[in-house]
């Protein structure tokens, strides 16, 4: 069965009041911020981890690692679990997961434990957030499913600004299983929000259609175009995030204190760009404004690889690069839900895999420069490759819809 975005009168009908999806839509916030707080916070006490657990610090890297798999695989395996759920109880479920082992994680004592619960933890991620872009759209006014999408999001650029570097200073100063407790408590809060805010009546499943099999959606050509899309085109921004590091000490040659400054610039040009994307949408098509914040990802990364040795420009730029790649948030996922019908709930889901798929190749293409000894701006340069592949198979994808319906158009005409 697929949740729909009914049509107006229905929503009249069954939707709870204005009041009432804003609480709906800031559980969801609530959940994203917990959520891109293990993702990120786990970086900046890295060293920490190793030492405690008196590992290498890139041993103590396969915890990241471990998380994005945990989000690859979960992302479907979740999603096809909880499918006979009501939207509520699935949302619930996966928050219930998320707490119960992101806790878990503080009382780690040794790497294969950690390793056990990183992964465990990153599996109700991908679901999350793909069942909640669909809440979201159906408890969205009409026509504001993208600003809808973007309330959730929103949580997730809150973490990058506050979130992480007040667990990063908290797992610093006192211990790093206090970073994941921090985690476990936002859990709580978003369990809590989910219950008393979260509508059950409402949110029900509609109707199946007789003639249309309940995994349809998955078959779509052009589903599986815009997962490619995700994989390839956001892989160029995680190409340039990863090596931040490197490239603010030994390009702009800042001090190392400044590498987080600059993200917290990033992350709060995250949070503008989340709500752009959004406004993006209602003034084009969702795939148009896909395409168009990764031509316009494609062309500021190749700006960064020119002037990263600027001690202003890499803080101008770095904004710029965090506006931009929010802003492709809601358009994607909303590209992908249409594409799934009948089977939105998985796509959407799915899709969170493909943004984790595209961390890990980013980073892994945003490297490959410096083992021919190029310098660290070349993470850039490949990043702004990956972004204008993207573009095209965007571009693609539009070209082939217009075909269809001119084809459409034709025939209908001559009938």
């Amino acid at each position: 069965m697929a949740y729909l975005i009914k049509t107006k009168k229905e929503k009249q009908l069954n939707t709870p009041s204005n009041s009432t999806n804003t609480k709906a839509l800031l559980s969801l916030a609530v959940g994203g911020f917990g959520i891109g707080l293990t993702e990120f916070v786990i970086m900046g006490i890295l060293p920490n981890i190793a030492d405690s657990m008196a590992i290498s610090i890139p041993k103590a890297g396969h915890f990241i690692a471990i998380y994005a798999l945990g989000v690859v695989i979960g992302a479907p395996f979740m999603a096809k679990v909880t499918s006979k759920l009501p939207p509520k109880r699935t949302l619930l479920f996966l928050m219930i997961w998320f707490t119960v082992f992101n806790t878990l994680s503080a009382f780690s004592g040794n790497y294969w434990v950690m390793l056990l619960f990183r992964f465990l933890s990153g599996m109700p991620h991908g679901a999350f957030f793909g069942i909640g872009a669909v809440v979201s759209g159906y408890l969205a006014k009409p026509g504001k499913a993208a600003q809808a999408m973007a309330v959730m999001f929103s949580g997730l650029t809150v973490a990058n600004v506050v979130g992480v570097p007040l667990g990063t200073y908290i797992g610093q100063e006192w211990h790093w299983s206090y970073s994941f407790m921090l985690v476990g408590i936002a859990g709580i809060a978003t369990l809590t929000s989910l219950y008393y805010w979260m509508p059950k009546q409402s949110l029900e499943e509609s109707e199946p259609d007789e003639n249309q099999e309940p995994s349809a959606g998955m078959k779509s050509k052009k589903l599986w175009a815009l997962i490619a899309l995700t994989t390839i085109g956001t892989g160029g921004f995680f190409a340039w995030y990863s090596y931040i590091a490197p490239l603010v000490i030994n390009v702009t040659k800042l001090p190392e204190a400044y590498v987080g400054y600059v993200m917290i610039v990033a992350g709060v040009g995250m949070f503008f760009g989340n709500f752009l994307g959004a406004r993006m949408v209602e003034i084009f098509t969702a795939q148009k404004s896909v395409v168009i914040s990764l031509l316009s990802m494609a062309a500021i990364l190749l700006i960064n690889s020119l002037l990263a040795s600027s001690n202003i420009a890499i803080f101008i730029v770095s904004f710029i690069v965090g506006i931009i790649t929010f802003s492709l948030a809601a358009p994607i996922q909303i590209s992908i839900i249409r594409a799934a019908k009948g089977a939105e709930k998985l796509g959407s889901s799915m899709n969170q895999s493909a943004f984790n798929m595209a961390n890990a190749s980013g980073a892994y293409l945003g490297g490959v420069p410096m083992i021919f000894g190029f310098s660290v701006t070349y993470a850039s340069v490949v990043g702004a490759i990956l972004a204008f592949t993207g573009a095209c198979i965007g571009i693609a994808i539009l070209y082939v819809q217009r075909a269809e319906e001119r084809k459409k158009k034709k025939e209908s005409l001559c009938t």
